[in-house]
């Protein structure tokens, strides 16, 4: 049995019936790690002992007749900007290589009290600052299912990491797209969490400014959705370290099975393949039940980017761009040059302005989704971006003009839902389902309706292996 196909629901089953042992299954996923992660460097640190010894622990508390969490026994890796005890917190940093975190992130303590077992770091960009994952520290990692595409970023090492069979749940995170772009170039899911969902907060480094704060989230990717609920459940447990976490029901209240389909919120230009993917999957859904209502736009998309940009740039911008010159990392600072004229013409109320207009939006965008519970968009305009694109300013504002509901989600607080539908030859397609704050549910709901319909074939070998 190749126990890294199944599924982390199956996983747990298995490990938690006696069925298998958490060791069998551990073993199996150091092996397809070591078999395949030399072409991807997806995972770029793991301890294998360590990883055998988590899952005795499992093993034993079995056979004790302790209760097991969720997650019992199932692989999962840990993105290198989340605090893992005895790990250093890289961020994608050779500034970094020597913070070694001495207890785990809430996200990652909630995982070890579901039962999971750590498989691996898991590749960022240095900063966690593009959507695509390469870095001085740890070097690129590939797509699992064509190396010349991005694997995305920041969580490009999650997102290659779970599409190749390495873990069945990847915990990633989420400023500006951070989870939902990696699955969608990878061709797995990815959620986005409401803000206040899954608690976060690193000790190894200094508290983060007011705009990562209300911006940040850490989300799971993964091969179904079913997955992606199971995950959720286990990640969104309470701590008091982060005291933005909100004691919110993983279920709301009923709401009627209804979609609205915006093709081009904020006159988004798409490619036909994107559109062909959301009209699929709006079919999807009309099949399963669901009304589906075509809708000319969206609530101000662009300008809530345009706040994200100010809160990133207008807090801490000159440290960032300081730090990166130290670091040395070209893609990095040709970023930030990009910006550079922006930041620095943002004025000393620039922030507050924003959090003030912050707050409009924020209720502008829930009287929306009070009126349509789900909202089916694009993830990105365009098919995901050949490798290294952001090299270029021409390319950098290609980017961040296709991904401009990836950035301007984010301050609005809403769960957002990468789908994977299909492919377009090798080249992965999906679609992005929105609901209001907390009610993740509802994306999830529509997400396996859509899913039902047929996902690309996962977990992949990679090519050339």
């Amino acid at each position: 049995m190749e126990f890294w196909r199944l599924t982390a629901t199956e996983l747990s089953h298995r490990i938690s019936s006696g069925e298998v042992s958490a060791r069998e299954v551990a073993a199996d996923a150091l092996g397809r790690l070591e078999a395949v992660n030399g072409a991807l460097n997806a995972v770029v640190e793991h301890r294998p002992e360590e990883v055998l010894r988590e899952a005795d622990a499992v093993d034993e508390s079995r056979l004790r007749g302790d209760a097991l969490g969720p997650l019992a026994g199932v692989p999962v890796t840990i993105k290198v900007n989340a605090d893992q005890r005895g790990f250093p917190t890289t961020n994608g940093l050779r500034l970094q290589k020597d913070l070694v975190a001495e207890a785990d992130s809430p996200v990652v303590a909630n995982l070890r009290r579901a039962g999971a077992v750590l498989l691996g770091r898991t590749n960022t960009p240095a900063f966690s600052l593009r959507w695509f994952t390469t870095n001085g520290l740890h070097g690129a990692t590939k797509n699992p299912r064509d190396p010349s595409l991005t694997p995305g970023g920041s969580s490009g090492g999650a997102g290659s990491a779970v599409a190749a069979g390495i873990g069945a749940i990847a915990h990633g995170t989420d400023i500006a797209g951070s989870v939902r772009y990696p699955a969608y170039a990878c061709g797995v899911h990815g959620l986005r969490p409401s803000f206040g969902r899954i608690p976060a907060w690193n000790a190894s480094s200094p508290e983060r400014g007011i705009g990562p704060q209300l911006m940040a989230v850490s989300g799971p990717l993964a091969r179904s959705i079913g997955d992606i609920r199971l995950a959720l459940s286990a990640m969104a447990a309470p701590d008091p370290r982060d005291p933005w976490w909100v004691p919110a029901p993983l279920e709301g209240p009923a709401r009627p099975r209804r979609v609205a389909l915006c093709l081009r919120p904020g006159g988004l230009a798409i490619v036909p393949e994107v559109e062909a993917a959301l009209r699929d999957a709006a079919a999807r859904l009309g099949a399963a039940g669901w009304e589906v209502e075509e809708i000319a736009d969206t609530p101000p998309i662009r300008e809530a980017n345009d706040i994200q940009l100010t809160l990133w740039l207008g807090d801490g911008y000159a440290a960032v761009r300081a730090a990166a010159e130290r670091e040395g990392d070209p893609e990095a600072i040709g970023l930030l040059e990009a910006f550079r004229s922006r930041a620095e013409s943002l004025g000393p109320d620039a922030i507050p302005q924003a959090l003030v207009r912050r707050a409009t939006l924020v209720r502008q965008w829930s009287v929306f989704l009070a009126d349509h519970p789900v909202l089916l968009l694009p993830v990105s305009g365009e098919l995901p971006f050949p490798d290294g694109l952001d090299r270029t300013p021409d390319g950098i504002a290609r980017a961040f003009e296709a991904n401009l509901l990836q950035v301007g989600l984010a301050p609005l607080g809403v769960p957002a839902l990468t789908v994977t539908t299909g492919l377009v030859g090798r080249t992965p397609v999906g679609v992005q389902i929105v609901a209001a704050r907390f009610r993740e549910d509802l994306c999830l709901a529509a997400g396996e309706a859509i899913e039902a319909g047929g996902v690309p074939a996962m977990p992949v070998d990679p090519v050339g292996v």
